[in-house]
């Protein structure tokens, strides 16, 4: 069932992403050469917890971690380790999520770790448009498959190709809530966008082919064919006004 969100409870849901986006910005100022992703990990349960949150990710289904930290062909849920320490050239995502006051904050970005190639840079910025694209879809009458056609037709048009075994969610007091929201498919298909849904749109767009595999650790996902992924999230709310990125635009 598809639950639309209150006025009170949008609030809450921006101020939980709020945090999320803070915790994302002191990551990424820390994500340099050198530095691991267990310190990365550390860092961000650190500021979740002085702000009254608790990390969403840690404990769920047996997750092991704050963050997420996938590098480069990792696409999504890389394990945070004292042993994984970013190199000049890497790209890195990084996924993080609270539950504050009782909602749930997700929010995802991907970010050049020094001086990256110019295919990498190219695959981080379109991966960012195929994002901008899908938020810019989230207005009352628009249909759920409005939103995965944005993401996959500007992924496909520059030749990168669109995950399928992950997608994005709908998100409120809980951090999966129905629906699911893929990247890719047919425009004008699936329930119409009303005011109050929350989608956490989430594009993961691989250099290569969409193929994935799954490392022994069980959790992180990798490109079948070894090369870069992206992924870029944010918890979009649909308003009469138009979309509202929780966290990010004031209101």
């Amino acid at each position: 069932m598809i639950v639309l969100k209150t006025a009170a409870e949008l609030a809450a849901l921006d101020r939980a992403n709020h945090l999320v986006h803070e915790a994302l910005t002191r990551v990424v100022a820390a994500a340099v050469p050198g530095v691991s992703t267990w310190e990365l990990d550390a860092l961000a349960e650190e500021h979740l917890g002085s702000r009254g949150g608790r990390p969403a990710f840690k404990g769920y289904r047996g997750y092991p971690a704050t963050i997420c930290t996938s590098v480069n062909d990792a696409i999504v849920h890389g394990i945070p380790s004292r042993s994984v320490k970013l190199l000049a050239g890497d790209v890195l995502s990084v996924d993080c999520g609270v539950v504050l006051d009782g909602f749930v904050g997700d929010a995802a970005v991907t970010v050049p770790i020094g001086d990256i190639s110019p295919t990498a840079r190219q695959l981080l910025q379109v991966t960012r448009e195929c994002l901008e694209r899908a938020v810019e879809v989230m207005r009352p009458g628009k249909r759920l498959g409005d939103v995965g056609h944005a993401v996959q037709a500007h992924a496909e048009a520059h030749g990168y190709a669109v995950v399928r075994d992950f997608c994005g969610h709908g998100i409120g007091r809980a951090m999966h809530e129905e629906p699911s929201v893929p990247n890719y498919g047919p425009p004008g298909r699936g329930p119409e966008l009303r005011p109050g849904l929350v989608l956490a749109i989430e594009p993961m767009i691989n250099l290569g082919k969409p193929g994935v595999i799954i490392d022994p650790d069980g959790w992180t996902a990798r490109t079948e064919d070894g090369k870069l992924s992206a992924h870029f999230e944010y918890s979009v709310a649909v308003t009469d006004d138009g979309p509202w990125v929780l966290g990010v635009d004031g209101r």
